[in-house]
């Protein structure tokens, strides 16, 4: 995934913002809006893309676009920073993939332990017991 070739595909929209900013709110539009068209893109591979699919399917919409809005600050260029670095968050924690787990066998020991440990708190459980004559 190379970073610079991802950003120069996102698409951005200023829109006038929510929030704080007063007065100013409704002259400026300080909230930006990113979206990335994930099934057009050229930065990524088809299996990243794939990857990336299974993995934000819950936030792309029907036309596999992913869409972010940002109206945190009064500026719009702090805002255009800080939804490139979570869309870029995002990205790269969409393609990391997870590693198999193997699976192991119980060791004998920790059998022989357990069954132990059991006979033992058998033992401790009979001797409160009343005795029968």
């Amino acid at each position: 995934m190379e970073t610079e070739k991802i950003i120069s595909e996102l698409e951005f929209k200023a829109v006038r913002s929510s929030g704080a900013g007063g007065q100013n709110v409704n002259k400026v539009s300080s909230k930006v809006v990113l979206s990335f068209d994930l099934k057009n893109s050229q930065a990524l591979s088809e299996e990243e893309k794939a990857l990336l699919e299974t993995k934000l399917f819950s936030r792309l919409t029907s036309e596999q676009i992913l869409i972010l809005n940002c109206d945190e600050d009064r500026s719009q260029l702090k805002n255009k920073a800080i939804v490139i670095k979570r869309f870029l968050d995002i990205i790269t924690a969409g393609l990391v993939v997870p590693k198999i787990r193997k699976a192991t066998k119980v060791p004998k020991s920790v059998i022989r332990k357990r069954i132990k440990d059991k006979m033992n708190l058998s033992e401790i459980k009979k001797s409160r017991r009343k005795p029968d004559y």
